[in-house]
């Protein structure tokens, strides 16, 4: 599907401009919108535009990095909108043009469609006003990038660690893994996003795009706090995996140090039964009476001893 809107000279807008209408009308400048694209509107891109062919390639072949290209009088941006619940990238492309912006997106995008929307009311479009739709597009981009890093932000701070049972704490451990693989696929797009907005601020050719740069340093802004809101939580997540690891470590210390005393008391124990099991004849103690129940008090009388001098020494604290 595509669809065009155009802004007039007398400042007025335009919409559901046809194809063969476009050239007739006088606009000032106009939006072409390619919204799941067939393949016959996709050949638009080189029959009606004429678009390098390197950026056509780009947009029929899937995910690219988001980057900026320059061809002659005509500027490519990659852009990746995020899926806040699944973080299912999805890639946008956009072409500014003279007096022109043209989208790209074989998905249906919710934010091009309230950038689509809310264009017309905006206020600000000045006389470069496509490069302030173009600014609207990548801005509504950023903005779905805050809710996913929010809600993996907030996962972290609810997590605890040691406070329950062995199973619940291997539970967190996988979700800490999970977090983090996920705050990997964010980093990937916003990282990227963000050096693409410091080329744009930087670059000196894309023309009239001086009386817009506060805005699109507004969307640098976001794109900062975002890579520091991404680095936080991973830096949480490897002080939680951290956390978990010595938790795991002086618990199994402590069930080492209980195991040893009870191994360490049973030692002279196991001695004293090792010698009366020999079977030796000439043993006075076994032809003795009480033999066998003198010799069991003597192992409890050891044992015991051995357990209140560990207690006192500290040794099951």
């Amino acid at each position: 599907m595509i669809r065009i809107k155009g802004y007039t000279k007398q400042k007025t807008w335009m919409n559901d401009i046809k194809l063969d209408e476009l050239k007739q009308l006088d606009l000032d400048w106009y939006w072409f919108d390619f919204s799941e694209p067939v393949v016959a509107e996709t050949k638009l891109l080189d029959t009606y535009f004429h678009f390098h062919p390197l950026a056509i390639e780009d947009c029929c072949h899937l995910l690219q990095r988001p980057k900026l290209d320059h061809y002659d009088d005509t500027h490519f941006f990659v852009l990746h909108s995020i899926d806040p619940s699944s973080l299912e990238v999805q890639e946008v492309n956009l072409f500014i043009g003279p007096r022109f912006i043209v989208t790209y997106h074989v998905k249906n995008s919710e934010e091009i469609n309230e950038a689509w929307n809310k264009i017309q009311s905006a206020s600000k479009l000045g006389d470069d006003g496509y490069l302030f739709a173009a600014y609207m597009i990548i801005d509504q981009l950023v903005d779905r990038y805050f809710p996913a890093v929010q809600e993996l932000e907030e996962q972290v701070l609810d997590m605890e660690i040691g406070s329950g049972s062995d199973s619940s704490n291997q539970m967190t451990m996988d979700e800490i893994f999970n977090i983090r693989s996920r705050l990997l696929r964010l980093r990937k797009t916003i990282l990227p996003m963000r050096d693409l907005l410091y080329r744009t601020l930087n670059t000196e050719r894309i023309d009239g795009l001086t009386g817009y740069l506060a805005f699109y340093r507004d969307i640098y802004d976001h794109l900062l706090k975002l890579t520091e809101m991404t680095d936080a939580s991973r830096e949480m997540t490897a002080d939680l995996r951290d956390s978990f690891m010595s938790y795991n470590s002086n618990r199994m210390n402590g069930i080492m140090k209980t195991l040893t005393v009870i191994t360490t008391i049973f030692m002279p124990l196991t001695f004293l039964a090792g010698i009366y099991g020999m079977n030796f004849n000439n043993m006075p103690e076994l032809s003795w009476h009480w033999g066998y129940f003198g010799l069991l008090g003597f192992m409890g009388l050891i044992g015991v001893a051995m357990y209140i001098w560990f207690r006192k020494k500290g040794w099951f604290d």
